[in-house]
């Protein structure tokens, strides 16, 4: 057993006002481990609320490292600092609560343009195939959330949902679906009569290139989910299926979806959440592509780019 003190990074929480204390604990623990202690004697300071970190440097330490390695020969005696990160919400309601906007929005003006409009809309078969397409996304974004998605991370700051949601709820949520369902693409509407967007070919072609996209999209989150065994956050190089040629094909696949909605409508909207979302997916695989080299060096195949085969 040993003892290390734990100090406050911050002015500490109102529950926590004791702080520093001492935690003994024994040599062969976790960080996760330590910040149970911690909980223990202050029980509003929950785990997922701590980001412990040695004293005098920033970096969060990860739960399963092992304090011996973390502290090495300066064990005894030790110190380190926690600072609050703020009431947390988990990664899978968060996920839920972003996804369940569009499920909403989208049949409450497709079903209800008189609400909108202040009139009645004929819907044509552009409007029906872009209203199933959202619909089915999203439905299958909730189903992976509760039974594919494995997270590395349990939880998030509370705040950050309401910024999250935005992306989803507003641009292709009621954004999307005011244009989309208007006068504008309805059944006789200049825009909809004479046009691609009236003929059969042209739309099913659309929906099978968007049904591949979704099908891909399906396909990699299960590689990933089947990297992980539940509960653990163990990491490893994905293979098969998209990965040979990218590191994040889920991204790479979900924009191809969201760039047929894009050239099938031809909408404004739809034009801005195809760049705004491939913009922020490039972001995060840019990010996990970096993680990846990182983590697992000269294993990780130096041919794959992040998200766009041969280009990004």
């Amino acid at each position: 057993m040993v003892s290390i003190t734990i100090s406050s990074a911050a002015k500490p929480p109102s529950f926590a006002k004791n702080l520093p204390i001492s935690v003994e604990i024994d040599t062969d623990s976790t960080i996760g481990d330590l910040k149970q202690e911690i909980a223990r004697k202050f029980p509003k300071f929950y785990a997922e609320r701590q980001k412990l970190s040695v004293k005098g440097d920033r970096k969060a330490l990860d739960d399963e490292a092992k304090i011996s390695t973390v502290l090495g020969d300066k064990l005894e005696g030790a110190e380190l600092q926690v600072k609050d990160l703020g009431p947390q919400i988990s990664w899978r309601t968060v996920f839920l609560i972003e996804y369940v906007g569009p499920l909403i929005i989208h049949p409450l003006i497709y079903y209800f343009p008189n609400i909108w409009y202040r009139t009645n809309v004929e819907h044509s078969e552009l409007q029906k195939f872009v209203f199933a397409f959202v619909t089915l996304h999203f439905l299958k974004r909730e189903l992976e959330t509760l039974f594919v998605h494995r997270f590395s991370h349990g939880t998030m700051p509370f705040l950050n949902v309401f910024k999250n949601s935005a992306h989803y709820h507003i641009l292709s949520g009621l954004f999307l679906a005011y244009e989309i369902y208007s006068p504008k693409f309805a059944a006789k509407a200049p825009a909809i009569v004479g046009t691609y967007r009236e003929d059969p070919n042209w739309l099913w072609a659309f929906a099978g290139v968007w049904a591949f996209a979704e099908v891909s999209n399906l396909h990699t989150h299960l590689t990933l989910r089947n990297l992980r065994p539940a509960g653990s956050r163990k990491r490893a190089v994905p293979y098969g299926y998209g990965f040979n040629l990218v590191s994040c094909p889920n991204y790479f696949f979900e924009t191809i979806g969201w760039a047929v909605v894009s050239a099938m409508t031809n909408g404004y909207t739809a034009h801005l959440f195809f760049v705004v979302a491939t913009l922020q997916m490039a972001a995060w695989a840019l990010k996990k592509h970096r993680n990846y080299k990182k983590e697992f060096g000269k294993e990780y195949p130096r041919g794959r780019r992040a998200m766009f085969p041969f280009i990004l």
